[in-house]
């Protein structure tokens, strides 16, 4: 999941929970707290109570020295990896979708990349081709479904040669949505914003 890294008002967030900040590093509440103890994380306590907050560049300074990737503090933007052979799809795409502002774009060419990638990325929408070179995407599909860590991965499959008797395979192997080749940019900018917000409807 994306962390939101701005507040209710738009601006960028400048102190962080202890629990914001585990989500952030994906450790444990627990950790964190241990580490803003013995100094390791600096911070402060709220005045008055318990409670221990931590300042952005603090944090990135302990993301920093404990090698912990700093594109975990994104401004709430969506992270999208698409999956597809066809390099002037994917180059259409990721610069259409950068272009919007609220993604995080990384590509993938064959259902081998899309598992690694998957794993390294932690995307929160998969944009896969049904006919990859070396494997369809249905397998792709249940690869990722079986892992329990990426149960919250969204998967819109998009094809352009497919029976529509097989599209029903693909949601139960576990797709989210399915969009048929051509399609414009808004439909699938408006599929995973429905995705990611949790308003999408099977269609």
């Amino acid at each position: 999941m994306t962390i939101n890294s701005r507040d209710k008002t738009g601006h960028l967030k400048t102190v962080f929970t202890t629990g914001e900040v585990a989500e952030i590093c994906s450790l444990s509440q627990q950790t964190v707290i241990r580490c803003f103890d013995s100094g390791r994380l600096k911070g402060f306590r709220v005045p008055g109570s318990r409670f221990r907050r931590i300042p952005r560049d603090a944090m990135i300074q302990f993301m920093k020295e404990n090698n912990i990737p700093l594109d975990r503090l994104e401004m709430g933007r969506t992270r999208v990896l698409v999956v597809d052979d066809d390099p002037a799809i994917v180059e259409m795409l990721v610069e259409l979708l950068e272009r919007d502002g609220r993604f995080i774009v990384q590509t993938a060419a064959t259902g081998f990349d899309a598992g690694l990638r998957t794993r390294e990325f932690q995307p929160d929408v998969i944009v896969l081709d049904y006919l990859l070179p070396d494997i369809k995407g249905n397998a792709v599909c249940r690869s990722i479904r079986s892992d329990k860590s990426l149960k919250d991965v969204k998967i819109i499959f998009v094809s352009g040669a497919i029976d529509p008797g097989d599209v029903d395979k693909l949601f139960e192997a576990g797709a989210d949505d399915f969009l048929q080749k051509p399609f414009s940019i808004e439909q699938l900018v408006n599929r995973i914003m429905e995705l990611v917000s949790g308003r999408a409807k099977r269609t």
